[in-house]
């Protein structure tokens, strides 16, 4: 279960870099930047909502 929480961990900061890094992009004006990080916003959200699913699995057995 600690294994898990750090990788939510890991995954929260992905996430939060992730939204910054597109706030940062999209004041510059770098377009490319902006969907390179909205990308991994959506990598990360997806892997976190996989992650809570199989949490709530393990807690049900």
């Amino acid at each position: 279960m600690g294994k898990k929480i750090a990788i939510n961990v890991f995954y929260n900061l992905g996430l939060i870099l992730s939204i910054f890094g597109m706030g940062w992009a999209f004041n510059n004006n770098s377009w490319l930047i902006v969907a390179f990080f909205a990308a991994t916003f959506a990598a990360f959200l997806f892997f976190k909502i996989q992650l809570l699913k199989d949490v709530r699995k393990d807690i049900r057995k």
